[in-house]
């Protein structure tokens, strides 16, 4: 397989692999092949260090750090964001996406003057920063001659490479494990003994190879001493523990010191030796047992090797040789390394560290460290001396944690600070952040309740504070739904309108929290005029960098009042903000929504992406699991089979965590899955489910979705009272997007001439709109009508329209319908439009849509995380598939795009 990797990138292709397995089950060896054979190539090495995982883009730096002198070439945003995320100069937190497009930029630079070799082992000890950028790049590689090969220790954390293409490293067969054991052995051998040290060992390479030395023919003849069972990593490790301690002290204290030094600088090592009295020669013996190497780094001969030396020694000892490294590294280039091997030398309390280190955890933030910053703050907990201030500073580490995505380690931390002296307003701060993590981990409905009481703690002592928990309780309420117990949002509602007024002139915050006190708590055009005017400042904060606490909620009110734009900007908003700030907590749910505005503009490929980036990070962090956009999208797309399976999936989870808007919006996807294969029966049971409950923003759909399936069904009655329903919130909210829902809607109950004109009506302002999964369907329905109406040319019009509109989407089940409408009116549909296009890759759809919008392949590149040679090869393949020549031949396969560009 390695072979066939390198002669595909000899061959102008990218190549991608995970190598995965055990503890010296021989993935470096494997590493080592590659690199051997790699005649003609450029290569790159990196390595994860454990020491290192909490220093934000460590291991990325080591991959780039040799091709630094390319950073010119790259754009300027791109530049600046490596630059900020290595240190190289200040700034603000750059975004991960940018930096991962500016690494993915440089080794395609490099890949265009010799093939590229790029190796990473120890892959599940990558801090987390440089996970995410060389997965980013890793899923990005296509027509550059870049060979990107990972090595991960199985188990593994690591979830940042899931689903890159990957290759389990298995054991040796016995016949094999008997031969390598028996090729290290001199002397007799009882073949019991061996038979039990090839069966322990399971056919672990490393372990073969190492078992035997340190043992006296004696023992191995015998069997006397032999280790007793645990785990494989650790029964290695003892094994170089032997060795190592067969060699002389000093050889032994100097291994110690290359260990805790995690990136290899030879120079920093001879540094903190000479500090411990460690003379030059005490490097020979490890180099002629084979446990190290020196050279341009110092590399052990494995990993494991590194974790033996740091396990077996002293605690004393290892604390010794940290404060040698600290006192070796310059404060001035490395002063976060620095603080951190103080930390880890420190015998005990010590409040100068603690100080240094809250102090590394802001400048680490400032460069998109979170998960950094927390672990700095948890370190500076740990060496507190004062219980008070400990207690303190454990609950700014929770709280960093827990944006990091920690969830356990922010509950730990939790403990530490429950235990210490807190005052009341520390207190009460504990109980918020314990019912965020709650809402964090299941988003079920515990949470709502515990923030409310929350609140109320707070309302006493810190007024603002207690407001923008009330605001976090109407998130948790708004997910609990119709599974809130104790009033839901409703009592979220009356506590806000009992709390003290807000300062004043109000924040974004104050805006929001009010206004959704009075939507729930009066009728909907109650509030609709405060909801706007609120999203307006949150937006406006969003975008000036300020108050930007009300985002999050925000974005989910914007489709309650049909405010397109506004949900547009908001979703965006959020995503963008949640990703600079490193927010891993917040993130996947601002990629779900950001998502959601995809599917309702018909651009599901975009979707899907989005989707697929907030599933990963859920896993990763241990978040509860998104289904909204995921079942909507399903739901869209109209695949039978997979949809239920999903939404069951999605339903049942919900049901079990008490996260009643996940119910909802199964009912709702039902719903409009059922309406595009033409079940009417099935979609008006799913919508009327649906709209049991008011689900913020999803109400309103549910009703649209009640009116199409009650007319088709022959229910009139369940029809004429959702388009009542219907119709008192979507004329207030005045919107193109809500009138013209009202007005497709409306149509459905109509006839003659009123119908007519209502029909146009909807198209006219949904066309205003980027909802286009609702133009297309007031295309269909129009079309529908008119053939039943025996106007089978003006029919044809529409249903072409709606036909050509659900395949560009990728919507099935709608196709199938205007499909068979307009069999019905006697034409024939070409299969060009459907076939064609379903050819086409999602990223390659993707790439072909922007083109037809005029950007450029650069342009492109920047917008798709990829590289333009990438563009040029997608589109290359998006010609020929389409039998077209030119970016002005797209236009005509992409007609919606001229309307995305001409908005744009």
């Amino acid at each position: 397989m390695l072979d066939r990797l390198l002669a595909g990138v000899r061959m102008g292709h990218s190549g991608v692999l995970v190598l995965r397995g055990e503890s010296g089950v021989g993935k470096t060896a494997l590493l080592e092949y590659l690199v051997g054979s790699a005649t003609g190539f450029r290569i790159l090495r990196a390595a994860g260090a454990e020491f290192e995982m909490e220093l934000a883009f460590a291991a990325l730096h080591q991959l780039c750090a040799p091709m630094l002198d390319g950073l010119a070439g790259l754009p300027d945003h791109q530049r600046d964001a490596l630059a900020t995320a290595f240190g190289l100069s200040g700034g603000d937190p750059p975004d991960r996406f940018l930096v991962g497009l500016a690494a993915l930029g440089l080794l395609s630079e490099a890949a265009g003057q010799r093939p590229l070799l790029c190796v990473v082992d120890d892959g599940q000890w990558l801090d987390h920063a440089s996970a995410q950028a060389l997965a980013f790049v890793a899923r990005r590689l296509l027509a550059e001659p870049i060979a990107l090969v990972f090595a991960v220790r199985e188990p593994s954390e690591t979830e940042a490479l899931a689903g890159l293409p990957d290759l389990a490293v298995g054991s040796l067969s016995d016949s094999h494990a008997r031969a390598m054991f028996d090729s290290v052995i001199r002397g007799p051998m009882d073949e019991r003994v061996r038979d039990r040290i090839v069966a322990e060992t399971r056919g672990n390479p490393l372990a073969l190879l190492e078992f035997p030395r340190g043992l006296t023919p004696a023992e191995l003849a015998g069997g006397v001493g032999l280790p007793d069972t645990m785990p494989l990593s650790t029964r290695i490790e003892r094994s170089f523990v032997r060795q190592i301690r067969s060699l002389p002290s000093e050889t032994q204290r100097l291994l110690l010191v290359a260990a805790a030094e995690p990136i290899g600088d030879v120079t920093l090592l001879w540094r903190a030796a000479e500090r411990l009295g460690i003379l030059p020669g005490a490097a020979d013996a490890a180099v002629a047992a084979g446990l190290m190497e020196l050279g341009v780094r110092a590399r052990f001969r494995h990993p494991l090797v590194r974790s033996a030396v740091c396990r077996a020694a002293p605690v004393a000892e290892v604390q010794s040789v940290h404060r040698a490294l600290a006192d070796a590294t310059d404060a001035e280039t490395d002063p976060d390394r620095k603080a951190w091997h103080r930390a880890q030398g420190a015998v005990g309390p010590d409040e100068a560290v603690a100080r240094e280190l809250e102090r590394c955890a802001a400048r680490v933030r400032g460069r998109g460290g979170v998960a950094a910053a927390a672990a700095f703050l948890a370190r500076a907990t740990e060496l507190t001396p004062d219980p008070a201030a400990r207690a303190a500073r454990a609950l700014a580490a929770a709280r960093a944690k827990l944006g990091a995505g920690a969830l356990d380690a922010a509950s730990e931390l939790l403990g530490t600070a429950e235990i210490g002296p807190l005052d009341a307003l520390s207190r009460a701060r504990l109980e918020r952040l314990r019912a965020e993590l709650a809402f964090a981990k299941t988003r079920g409905s515990d949470a709502p309740p515990a923030l409310l009481d929350a609140g109320k703690r707070l309302e006493r002592l810190d007024a603002e504070l207690a407001r923008e928990t009330y605001l976090d309780a109407f998130d948790a309420a708004i997910f609990a739904g119709r599974e809130s117990a104790g009033g839901g949002v409703a009592r979220v509602a009356d506590a806000v309108r009992a709390a003290p007024r807000g300062p004043q002139p109000p924040r974004p915050t104050d805006l929001l929290l009010d206004a959704l006190a009075t939507r729930f708590a009066k009728p909907y055009e109650a509030a609709v005029q405060p909801l706007r005017e609120a999203l307006a400042a949150v937006a406006d904060a969003g975008d000036r960098g300020g108050d930007t606490r009300a985002l999050w909620l925000a974005w989910r009110v914007a489709p309650d009042l049909w405010e397109d734009e506004l949900w547009h900007e908001l979703a965006s908003s959020a995503v963008r903000l949640a990703r600079d700030a490193g927010r891993l907590s917040i993130l996947p749910i601002a990629l779900t929504y950001r998502a959601a505005v995809h599917v309702q503009a018909g651009e599901f490929d975009a979707a899907s992406g989005l989707i697929e980036d907030a599933d990963a990070l859920s896993t990763a962090t241990g978040s509860a699991p998104l289904w909204y956009t995921s079942l909507a999208l399903a739901a869209w797309r109209g695949d039978e089979s997979r949809a239920l399976e999903l939404i069951q999936a999605g339903r049942g989870d919900a049901t079990v965590r008490g996260e009643g808007r996940a119910i909802g919006l199964a009912h709702y996807a039902t719903a409009v899955l059922y309406n595009g294969l033409g079940r009417y029966e099935d979609a008006l049971t799913a919508a009327a489910r649906a709209c049991a409950y008011e689900d913020l923003g999803l109400f309103g759909w549910a009703l649209a979705e009640l009116v199409e399936a009650g007319t088709r069904s022959g229910e009139r009655a369940a029809a004429v009272d959702a388009l009542r329903r219907l119709d008192e919130r979507t004329k207030v909210a005045g919107t193109d997007w809500a009138l013209g829902v009202l007005a497709r809607s409306r149509a459905l109950l109509c006839d003659g001439e009123e119908a007519e004109q209502l029909y146009r009506e909807a198209i006219e302002r949904l066309g205003r709109t980027c909802i286009a999964v609702h133009l297309a369907r007031a295309h269909l329905v129009y079309g529908e009508w008119l053939r039943r109406e025996n106007r089978r040319v003006d029919a044809r019009e529409q249903l072409r329209a709606a036909h050509e509109m659900f395949t560009r989407m990728g919507a099935e089940a709608f196709t199938e319908r205007a499909r068979r409408e307009l069999l019905a009116t006697g034409e024939t549909v070409r299969k060009r439009s459907v076939e064609t296009l379903d050819e086409l890759t999602a990223q390659e759809a993707q790439i072909a849509r922007l083109a037809a919008q005029g950007q450029s392949n650069p342009e492109i590149a920047a917008e798709l995380f990829i590289s333009p040679r990438t563009v040029e090869y997608h589109l290359r393949k998006v010609f020929t598939k389409l039998d077209i020549a030119s970016r002005k031949e797209l236009r005509g396969a992409f007609p919606d795009a001229q309307r995305v560009a001409a908005a744009g």
